[in-house]
């Protein structure tokens, strides 16, 4: 009986034991937290910003000239203009011999505008002729203490500084290149101004001007001819045959032979360059109008050797009536421009000259480097006629005057000339008479000379 009794009691503690067991988890489980994922949350960041525009700096104006630095300086006056980075200044013979001092701009090399034209070479060259044109004072300063040669030993190395106005402080026209964009940098880091110079050009890039605009140059062709000023095409000519070309120039003449002259100015070397342009019967009115004499104009077109004349041509041109400023067209830029009739002496006419020719020089005869440009020559005597004899030629009456200058000999060679009245011109007009005339440089039988072609450029003393 005992015995029962105790197994019911142990069987109902047991169930007791359970279920407390069981009320302690479910409370337990009400108790806690809810196991939950954690929520993706964002950590608060700053607010997108727009890019820190720097302010632009007047680098140039910023710079101050220092007087007792140690460079050698001179006050001067521009003689001529080249491009961007060189000028020719006037200075005192004791600063250089002859007063001309060929100034190279330190730390910066613009792009080219005096053989193959570059993009913003004119821009930089323009650039540079305004600030000094406008200057009441121009000064150079060296990087030490002489004027140092740069690699050619004919132009020294300068900084350049310039006011418009005396009360001003000078500027600084090379750092001003600089940080209009309008140059690279050439050395820029290793000399006194280093600093501001490469601040400078930083800046011109950071704000995207010229050269680093990424824009096209408008005043650059961009078509399939190689640009070129005259000077680069008649120094190296023999390296553009057969190439389509392109350059500026002024009309002189008509040869009557539907072909025109063309010359242009050089101010480094200080000559004129031209060539014979023949534009045959593929040119419309309009495009005829364009090679007007006394008009500047761009011509495009192909260079070839004539073998008939033993000399070289630009043929090829053309004219879209339709397309006026299309890069391959010849056009015209303005009007009202004179021959230069350059004045030169009979020994100068045959006298050897050397120009700079690409990275070298070139020596040749004056009247050869000239052909093709208009010149005057004075006094000279006229002491043998040969006159063409033949009717069926359309030089029929045409003469070949030999003169003579000192010692030296010339030959001019007219077409047929017309007096006032008509009536052809003939040798005994000329013959053992004293006269000035005015022509074109040529090149002919293998003799230079000058070619006239009307009576009013014959003078009789």
């Amino acid at each position: 009986m005992r015995v029962r009794k105790l197994i019911r009691f142990m069987d109902s503690f047991r169930k007791l034991l359970t279920l407390l067991t069981v009320i302690f988890l479910l409370t337990a489980c009400g108790t806690s937290a809810p196991t939950v994922p954690p929520a993706e949350t964002t950590v608060p960041t700053s607010a997108p910003t727009e890019p820190v525009l720097q302010e632009s700096v007047d680098h140039a104006g910023l710079l101050r000239l220092v007087r007792n630095n140690g460079t050698v300086k001179q006050e001067v006056t521009v003689k001529t203009f080249i491009d961007g980075d060189t000028v020719h200044f006037h200075v005192p013979e004791d600063v250089m011999p002859g007063g001309v001092l060929k100034a190279r701009f330190l730390a910066v090399n613009t792009p080219e505008s005096t053989g193959k034209i570059e993009e913003y070479g004119k821009a930089a060259s323009n650039f540079t002729r305004e600030k000094l044109s406008a200057a009441t004072s121009i000064l150079i300063e060296s990087e030490t203490d002489s004027w140092d040669p740069d690699s050619t030993g004919d132009r020294y190395l300068v900084w350049v500084w310039y006011k418009t106005a005396e009360t001003e402080e000078y500027r600084n026209l090379n750092v001003e290149i600089l940080q209009n964009g309008l140059a690279i940098a050439n050395g820029a880091a290793g000399n006194q101004y280093g600093s501001t110079c490469m601040a400078a050009i930083d800046q011109a890039k950071r704000e995207k001007l010229n050269l680093y605009s990424g824009k096209p140059d408008p005043d650059f062709y961009y078509g399939d001819a190689v640009e070129l000023t005259l000077r680069e095409l008649r120094t190296n000519i023999e390296s553009y045959s057969g190439m389509k070309v392109a350059f500026n120039g002024v009309i002189t003449s008509n040869s009557g032979t539907q072909g025109v002259y063309v010359e242009d100015f050089d101010p480094e070397t200080g000559m004129y360059y031209g060539i014979y342009i023949y534009y045959g019967h593929g040119l419309s009115g309009a495009g005829l109008d364009v090679l007007t004499v006394g008009n500047e104009v761009r011509i495009v077109g192909s260079v070839q050797f004539y073998e008939g004349g033993g000399t070289w041509q630009v043929s090829d041109l053309t004219y879209r009536m339709m397309q006026p400023k299309d890069p391959g067209n010849i056009q015209k830029i303005s009007e009202g421009h004179a021959p230069a009739y350059t004045p030169v002496s009979a020994r100068e006419f045959v006298s050897q000259v050397t120009v700079p020719n690409g990275e070298g020089e070139l020596t040749a005869s004056w009247a050869a480097l000239s052909l093709g440009t208009t010149v005057s020559m004075e006094n000279l005597e006229v002491v043998d006629v040969y006159t063409t004899d033949n009717p069926d030629s359309s030089s029929n009456g045409a003469m070949t005057l030999l003169c003579r200058s000192g010692d030296v000999t010339v030959t001019v060679r007219t077409a047929v000339l017309l007096d006032e009245n008509g009536t052809r011109i003939t040798a005994d007009a000329y013959l053992g008479k004293t006269i000035d005339v005015k022509g074109i440089v040529d090149f002919f039988d293998g003799d230079y000379q000058i070619k006239v072609f009307t009576a009013k450029n014959i003078t009789i003393k």
